[in-house]
């Protein structure tokens, strides 16, 4: 029996092979290997699939999300308001900061940040200083209500894009519709790196400025620290690599919609007791860094397709208001349920570029045989 994993990067690197070893030589003939001409490179590319006047990369997502808090002035004593139902870089990335993360709960329709939760805990939280709405799964955050709130308390909004890049809100590339974006190049990201990177994008000349003084130390000239930074820079082979991956991705995100959108068919048609995701009139393009559906019986049917060779996750299991981490926050079970009911129900399938049709069909009959339904 054939297993179908929930991400196969080898068969998607096979399809580009030839062209990630030129970029590799590249770099390696060239002899530069950290913050050289493809990072800058790669800085210019993202702008301007983004929509950005101005794009710095650096190590990691989680540096991305810690750099732009910082450049936004973000610091001991303040608040961000954000969301728990995400990956932990997000809220880590304020704690890193030395602020504080005031959670609001999510709207259960597309799992982000509920405007109205949002414009809530800034009225319950002060000194408030920046929300970063999350675009989880490759899916716009509602940005209009979240930027207005912003406006009227003076805060900034960085959005955390780590699974959104190229996703549109109302026809606009996000991540440059805030103060700040962020993205991550994990490689199991749309867009991947063969290790770790992230970048910040803005139309910020000046916070652009500052995250680059951050990212090497906060030093402009060599020896003369302007800032307390940290080291957070890409390095030139990562910056090659993503530069060959950028000019597919559109193609990818074309195969990732497909997949999603045969998934629906599929298990729709079948009248089954699982919610399927599905856009929201605003998310424009939606890029489905994740196909995540909702079941009661979650757990059983992680395990049945399992046992038959599905690969899944759940993202996530525990919403960071209840990690133990942070339980010196106050919150209790209950207090955000739909977060909280979310991570009891929720559960990613395949739907990676490499996907092929057969396997998706194989996929829906198993849930579908789980529920008794074939």
């Amino acid at each position: 029996m054939e297993s179908i994993p929930l991400l196969d990067l080898a068969a998607l690197h096979a399809e580009i092979r030839g062209e990630l070893h030129e970029a590799l030589l590249r770099v390696t003939d060239a002899g530069r290997y950290v913050l050289g001409e493809e990072v800058t490179l790669l800085e210019r590319e993202i702008a301007d699939y983004s929509g950005a006047r101005y794009a710095v990369a650096c190590a990691s997502g989680s540096d991305a999300l810690y750099l732009a808090l910082r450049a936004a002035g973000v610091g001991p004593g303040h608040r961000v308001v954000t969301s728990p139902f995400t990956f932990f870089a997000t809220a880590g990335a304020v704690t890193r900061a030395g602020a504080t993360p005031v959670f609001a709960d999510i709207d259960p329709a597309t799992f982000n940040l509920d405007p109205a939760a949002a414009a809530e805990a800034l009225e319950r939280h002060e000194p408030v200083r920046a929300l970063i709405p999350v675009h989880l799964y490759g899916g716009s955050a509602d940005l209009d209500p979240i930027r207005e709130v912003a406006r009227i308390r003076g805060c900034a909004v960085i959005e955390d894009g780590a699974q959104a890049i190229g996703a549109e809100y109302k026809g606009r590339r996000v991540n440059a519709l805030g103060e700040a974006g962020c993205l991550s190049f994990f490689p199991s990201k749309n867009l991947g790196a063969l290790g770790e990177g992230g970048m910040v994008l803005t139309n910020d000349a000046g916070l652009a400025e500052t995250v680059r003084l951050l990212r090497v130390h906060g030093s402009r000239d060599k020896y003369r620290h302007e800032l307390v930074g940290v080291n957070s820079r890409l390095d030139e082979l990562q910056a090659a690599l993503l530069r060959v991956k950028l000019r597919h991705l559109d193609l990818w995100t074309a195969r990732r919609q497909q997949n999603a959108q045969l998934y629906r068919q599929l298990l729709g048609e079948r009248e089954l007791p699982v919610v399927l995701p599905e856009p929201a009139p605003y998310q424009s393009r939606h890029v489905f860094h994740q196909f995540v559906i909702r079941s009661r019986e979650r757990d059983r049917l992680r395990a049945y397709l399992a046992e038959h060779g599905v690969g899944t996750e759940v993202y996530y299991p525990i919403p960071l208001h209840l990690q133990p981490c942070y339980r010196d926050l106050g919150y209790r079970e209950g207090e955000l349920p739909e977060s909280e009911r979310a991570a009891r129900e929720v559960l990613a399938l395949p739907v990676h570029p490499a996907l092929r049709r057969d396997q998706i069909e194989r996929v829906a009959e198993l849930i579908a045989a789980f529920y008794g339904r074939r």
